[in-house]
């Protein structure tokens, strides 16, 4: 195991998941499945290869993933994925929230703001690529001025290639989903057609929620409980 892996005790979505755990289970019940989500998280950690530790660009990303990986197979009534789709949002993106009080996309001024946040994060993930073969591999693509559209593919995602391993592709819609969830919260609207756990890509538009490019696309879930977005022709 990597040295600079993050175990699980310093995780900040530790104390949430006992909360929801408690809630739904009880508090007997909920300490000895987060016993087995340590366990389990652990056991993944000790054959992960090293990803930067809390010094990649996707710390919270790569092993908050882990952390419902670890989370879904420890719960003994294995609920739909849908039951804890909300949950799962606020947990990596409750700070959206309030920050959509402040931020909107439909502004070209903050626009131009999360299209500079995508470029600085890009080219953050092609220097830790290097480092990192593991990690994951973004290809960046201009800023549409024009059109207001800012945008990014994942070719490679760490926390993909982990569910197709160990058979949680049911389980990664939480995490990739919750991007949708982000978005909404800052008045903007995702355009993703596949990610990496049911395409070659993960493909990353962001525009304002009244872009009329927003307005040409649906939102529809795949048979694997992704979110993706169809073109309003093309949903069935």
């Amino acid at each position: 195991m990597a040295e600079n892996h993050i175990p699980i005790e310093k995780l900040s979505y530790c104390e949430p998941v006992k909360e929801w755990l408690t809630e739904r289970y009880g508090a007997k019940e909920a300490d000895a499945i987060w016993n087995k989500v340590v366990e389990n998280y652990n056991s993944y950690l000790a054959e992960m290869e090293d990803v930067g530790g809390k010094k990649s660009n996707h710390a919270k990303a790569i092993y908050g993933g882990l952390l419902v990986f670890a989370l879904y197979p420890a719960l003994p009534d294995q609920p739909p994925i849908s039951e804890l789709s909300d949950f799962i949002n606020h947990m990596f993106f409750g700070p959206f929230v309030k920050l959509g009080k402040v931020f909107d996309l439909n502004r070209s001024l903050d626009m131009a703001l999360i299209n500079k946040v995508f470029e600085n994060s890009g080219n953050r993930d092609r220097k830790d690529i290097r480092k990192y073969p593991t990690g994951f591999v973004n290809v960046g693509k201009p800023y549409d001025k024009e059109n207001k559209v800012a945008s990014y593919n994942f070719t490679q995602c760490p926390n993909a290639e982990f569910a197709k391993k160990h058979n949680l592709l049911h389980v990664l819609p939480l995490l990739c989903n919750s991007d949708f969830f982000a978005m909404e919260q800052v008045h903007g609207r995702l355009i993703r057609c596949g990610t990496c756990g049911n395409s070659d890509l993960c493909d990353y538009r962001v525009v304002g929620n009244k872009n009329p490019l927003a307005q040409k696309y649906e939102i529809e879930t795949d048979d694997g409980g992704f979110l993706v977005s169809r073109e309003r022709g093309d949903v069935k």
